[in-house]
């Protein structure tokens, strides 16, 4: 085989539609855009969810619920994990963030109680489940609340 012997595969070029360009073509005068209406016109655009002047979709099915705008989200971290921190240490989200047990963000943390824990540790939080703190104080740890900042810049 020699390059100018290649070839693309049958089928997989192919030329581009050419509008407008006489009624041989098939797709001449109107160029496939139909007679008279919006559509036909040249600048025409839909606008998503529009359906023709018809009530949309979005707007006919009823809302149900409400969102809860003083809902506080947390950043969590079950007992278990824990246990990769070295025993005495002080453990706050700080440490917890730099130690890549928690993930970033602004959010409050919260311990939860998914496993056992064999190391003491004292744990700093902003709230714990109330299995996390028996599991922390058996293991010979303990637990301190942090105070929630309420406000613009996160908790």
């Amino acid at each position: 085989m020699k390059q100018h012997d290649l070839r693309p595969a049958a089928g997989s070029r192919k030329n581009r539609k050419r509008v407008g360009r006489g009624p041989g073509s098939g797709l001449g005068k109107t160029s496939g855009r139909g007679e008279k209406g919006q559509k036909s016109r040249s600048g025409y655009s839909s606008k998503r969810g529009f359906e023709g002047g018809q009530m949309p979709l979005h707007r006919r099915i009823p809302k149900r619920g409400f969102t809860n705008i003083f809902r506080i989200e947390y950043r969590v971290v079950n007992v278990v994990r824990l246990n990769a921190l070295t025993a005495g240490s002080v453990v706050d989200p700080d440490v917890l963030q730099q130690s890549g047990l928690l993930a970033k963000g602004r959010e409050p943390v919260k311990i939860l109680g998914n496993g056992e824990l064999s190391v003491p540790l004292t744990v700093r939080a902003h709230k714990f489940a109330a299995s996390a703190v028996q599991k922390i104080e058996a293991a010979g740890g303990r637990v301190e609340l942090l105070p929630l900042r309420r406000g613009k810049s996160g908790r």
